[in-house]
């Protein structure tokens, strides 16, 4: 059975759409990920869980959305980067199209934190029109799987985690011999509870938030299985799951 849209034809494409209302679609960012990851990540790790996902789960999985919200990192060569109101609109847009073929459920497979408040914000949106679009996140389903996997700094921006993810899953893309450790550099105007309007570069030199040198395509292929294998159990609960079930309750 194909999962792929973009591999499918109308017909085959008319075929699936008529039995299932499932659908799963991948986001991310092309972004800095430090001198040894490529600028890709984001999107390339979004677009392999959803398309392992969605052959496990025996469901539909759309091309990913490469760009996503991430000016913050636009200091660092190669960052393109959308508004949130563009991004939203543009996967917005997409769930529509979708819904069109009677697709009521959808699963966005998010790579890039920027992109939450944006996705959190259609998620809702949708839902009042009786679509239900969930949010995945694989580093924070990875934090909670395996919790003894990577130490705090090895689980942030471009540091062990997504480096050993990126050597799972491609690692031709990636030079360790350019990996590096950094410690995020205070902000003098940084006390609790404040939230400061920085960017990338006012924190870290090469792109790297934390340890990455640490790295290993071992551990990466133990994240991967262990993300699919949770996000498969949910698109499963879904497609049981009944439409009016999901959406939107009314006044009580």
């Amino acid at each position: 059975m194909k999962t792929l849209l973009h591999e499918m034809s109308w017909m085959e494409a008319k075929e699936y759409f008529r039995k299932s209302d499932v659908a799963v679609l991948p986001v991310g960012s092309n972004e800095q990920h430090g001198p040894q990851n490529p600028l890709g990540t984001d999107h390339l790790i979004a677009k392999a869980i959803a398309e392992e996902t969605a052959k496990r789960a025996g469901v539909l999985c759309l091309p990913v959305v490469p760009f996503g919200v991430s000016a913050h990192h636009r200091q660092f060569w190669g960052t393109i980067y959308v508004s949130p109101a563009t991004f939203k609109s543009y996967v917005k847009e997409v769930c529509l199209a979708l819904n069109y073929y009677g697709t009521w459920k959808i699963v966005i497979v998010n790579g890039h934190g920027g992109n939450i408040p944006a996705l959190t914000e259609l998620a809702r949106e949708l839902r009042e029109k009786g679509i239900f679009v969930s949010v995945f996140q694989w580093w924070e389903a990875s934090g909670k799987l395996l919790p003894s996997l990577f130490q705090p700094e090895e689980r942030q921006h471009a540091s062990a985690e997504e480096t050993s993810m990126n050597l799972a899953l491609h690692p031709q893309m990636v030079n360790m011999d350019k990996a590096v450790d950094e410690e995020p550099r205070r902000h003098p105007a940084q006390f609790h509870g404040i939230i400061l309007p920085l960017d990338t570069v006012d924190v870290t030199s090469f792109g790297v938030l934390g340890k990455s040198t640490t790295a290993s395509a071992e551990k990466g292929r133990k994240v991967f299985e262990a993300v699919v294998n949770e996000l498969v159990k949910h698109v499963n609960q879904l497609k049981m799951m009944r439409i009016e079930d999901l959406t939107a309750k009314p006044k009580v």
